[in-house]
């Protein structure tokens, strides 16, 4: 393969990443992920804290829910009981109290199955959750910031593999959105327009990138992409958050979402690992009309069973080199099938 050396500027995070695509074909003789193909797990396990009518760490019992069902985290990282601090403000070494509130949003009572599995319809749910869960914790008090965010995969540190995601509510802005909001602002106040809409419409007009479209939302790899399989989903409407979302909308949403996990598992043929937050504007009580609400999909996999390591130069130098090219993996994933392979071995 022809070498491939170049530098990509992010625009909404202010940082260059570091394209050297024909790095995928290099030898490897380091350790590789043997991802199972995960066919037989049960609708029920009895010993999962998360499935119905089962007990929590935390003592309490979960109810017979239907529908997805929202508690709050037995081990939160941030808490409304947390103790004051003095700020010391100027000094070398200092600290501030992070207070707020985690929960627990249970997508399903189905312990065997995951939003590329479930039909869109039953996905509605989850995403009018999402929605309620922005309102009612952005509007507490003391909370500026609500992230959404699902992990999925043993790779990338989920403890329970039941279907679920989590909510954090905090006194504080999450860097990445602080970058983001930062860069919105100074973008529009010299362009006059949405930085996120500005990409948006570059990356519909190249078309190379793009993943799948609906009426309302467009799913692409970005052109600055950190990881190999990385996948935005943006609505075309410029909205602040998920709560704006229309009823059709929503539907869209819970479309494009399903499609593009779905995509992912039958890649590999594998319970596709990611990390994937709702990047949303703050709740500090300020409008930030320069937001746009997308959602980042950052699986760790390069190739099957090998992963994108963070190494000397994300963790050491502070840039990351993606191995691939986004134009390639987004043909990949737009070849992949949108009937989930799962669903075929069933037939």
């Amino acid at each position: 393969m022809q070498p491939i050396w170049e530098q990509r500027w992010h625009p909404w995070r202010r940082e260059w990443v570091i394209i050297a695509a024909h790095r995928s074909h290099r030898p490897w003789l380091g350790e590789k992920t043997r991802l199972q193909k995960n066919n037989n797990v049960p609708a029920y396990e009895p010993t999962c804290y998360f499935c119905p009518r089962n007990k929590r760490v935390s003592g309490q019992i979960n109810p017979d829910y239907k529908e997805p069902y929202v508690f709050v985290n037995d081990h939160p990282p941030v808490g409304p009981q947390a103790p004051e601090v003095e700020e010391q403000a100027g000094k070398l070494f200092r600290r501030r109290r992070a207070s707020g509130i985690a929960k627990v949003i249970c997508y399903t009572p189905l312990h065997n199955t995951s939003l590329a599995e479930m039909p869109v319809p039953t996905i509605v749910p989850v995403v009018k959750c999402w929605q309620e869960q922005y309102r009612e914790i952005g509007n507490l008090p003391e909370v500026n910031h609500v992230l959404i965010f699902e992990n999925r995969g043993k790779v990338v540190g989920v403890s329970n593999p039941h279907p679920h995601c989590q909510v954090y509510g905090t006194n504080f802005v999450f860097s990445i959105i602080q970058r983001e909001v930062e860069a919105a602002l100074d973008y529009r106040q010299q362009h006059k327009k949405c930085i996120f809409c500005t990409v948006l419409e570059a990356e519909k007009l190249d078309g190379r990138r793009l993943v799948y479209e609906n009426e309302t939302h467009i799913a692409f790899i970005p052109f600055f992409a950190q990881y190999a399989y990385e996948v935005v989903i943006m609505p075309r409407n410029h909205v602040q958050s998920i709560s704006q979302l229309s009823e059709s909308e929503v539907k869209d949403f819970a479309d494009i979402l399903h499609t593009v996990l779905c995509k992912y598992d039958n890649l590999f043929q594998i319970d596709f690992p990611y990390v994937m937050a709702f990047h949303q504007a703050p709740t500090d009580g300020n409008p930030h009309d320069e937001y746009h609400f997308h959602v980042e999909i950052h699986p760790p996999l390069r190739q099957p069973n090998l992963l994108k390591y963070l190494a000397g130069p994300e963790i050491g130098g502070g840039n990351i080199i993606n191995p691939t090219t986004p134009e390639e993996k987004a043909q990949e994933l737009r070849e992949a099938d949108t009937v989930h392979y799962k669903n075929k071995i069933k037939d």
